[in-house]
């Protein structure tokens, strides 16, 4: 089937379907990682976008229930170059096509993807519609403009999980760094750490548990007395979709934990945190997503490699003197983590848990460890 591309700019790109038939409108982002599609696809965090891979063939080792980072995918559409035909790996269970359709993902294939990603890197970000049941050019365009886009939508709330749990999951063996065949489930004298999920990746919640904690989930609209009320050794602040500003009620959660239980904060759970401190975010040009991200963490001078996915940041200037920055970008020294001088509270833009993904900042868990302990 025929699908079409169409950006609030005019742009107007056509290639093949796959997955479902639809329509749908979103962001227009891309991701330069090489693996990783289906940790993609069920990352909460792209909700509200249409995402593009720049790497030509993706899908060739397939899907499996082990790998999914959320109940299901929450993204808008995805736009590959070329869609692999032949499944070949030994944990697949289906295909990317078969997946996609059975979540009614709408999916397209067959465009120039170099120059897509060269438009949005010029021009950045924007607005788009993929569809293949609208193929007129004219109609799709105005359709992208009408759309609404990420910048005050909070779509924290369409993400969430509908009620709190326990979690009960290790780590994957293929995500361990080390093997730990005696490794017993966290007894209940565990340090025991509440997440707050703003579109929380599993592999966050995983991490925890493996590092011996009893995790407990709550929805990111939990109040401070909700958190408190589990009597938690820690909090974490999960990962989530778009716009920090709008999130009103997580700032006030946070402002109101600052100081009460130690913090360690993820991606938009970093935005957050530094908003309830009294900084302020921005939107970037077109985000930073993929698993090749370098940045620097000043306290030690180290480079880790990273994997990212955000297209807002905490702005630099009049960053509160409560926080200090500890990790830079080198790509474009936007800051990447902050601690705060007077609480233990921590927090990094990237992703330290990602599968796959580099695995240099995973020394971040065992940091918020210690400060259980």
């Amino acid at each position: 089937m025929i699908a079409k591309l169409a950006l609030e700019d005019g742009t107007v790109l056509t290639g093949k379907g796959f997955g479902a038939s639809g329509e749908v409108d979103g962001e227009v982002c891309f991701n330069t990682s090489m693996t990783g599609y289906q940790e993609i696809l069920t990352d909460p965090s792209y909700r509200g976008q249409i995402v593009t891979m720049t790497y030509p063939e993706i899908g060739n080792y397939g899907v499996n229930r082990e790998d999914v980072e959320s109940r299901r995918p929450f993204l808008s559409g995805f736009i590959v170059r070329q869609l692999s035909r032949r499944v070949s790996n030994f944990r697949a269970e289906e295909s990317l096509d078969e997946y996609l359709a059975r979540h009614n993902l709408v999916g397209m294939e067959g465009i120039d993807t170099r120059a897509l990603v060269r438009r949005i890197r010029i021009h950045g970000a924007m607005k788009g519609v993929l569809s293949t049941v609208d193929l007129d050019d004219e109609s799709l365009v105005e359709k992208a403009k009408a759309s609404p886009g990420l910048v005050g939508r909070d779509l924290v709330r369409e993400v969430i999980p509908e009620k709190p749990f326990e979690w009960k999951e290790p780590l994957s063996p293929w995500a361990r760094l080390v093997e730990q065949p005696d490794r017993k489930p966290p007894g209940r004298d565990a340090p025991h750490v509440v997440a707050l999920d703003f579109g929380m990746k599993w592999n966050i919640a995983r991490h925890l548990f493996d590092m011996g904690c009893r995790v407990t989930v709550l929805p990111g609209t939990a109040t401070a007395d909700e958190v408190l009320d589990r009597k938690p050794d820690g909090v974490f602040l999960s990962n989530g979709p778009g716009d920090p500003e709008p999130i009103g009620y997580a700032r006030e959660t946070i402002g109101r934990l600052l100081g009460k239980r130690p913090i360690f904060g993820i991606c938009l759970g970093h935005q957050l945190l530094c908003l309830a401190c009294g900084a302020k975010t921005f939107k970037l040009k077109f985000g930073h997503r993929g698993a090749n991200q370098p940045v620097m963490d000043r306290t030690t001078g180290k480079v880790e490699i990273t994997t990212q996915n955000h297209g807002f940041a905490v702005a630099p200037d009049g960053l509160p003197d409560a926080l200090e920055v500890t990790h830079v970008n080198l790509n474009d020294e936007t800051i990447e983590g902050v601690r705060h001088r007077q609480y233990p509270a921590f927090s990094v833009q990237y992703h330290p848990e990602a599968s796959a993904g580099p695995h240099d900042s995973s020394y971040l868990f065992a940091r918020f460890g210690e400060m259980l302990k």
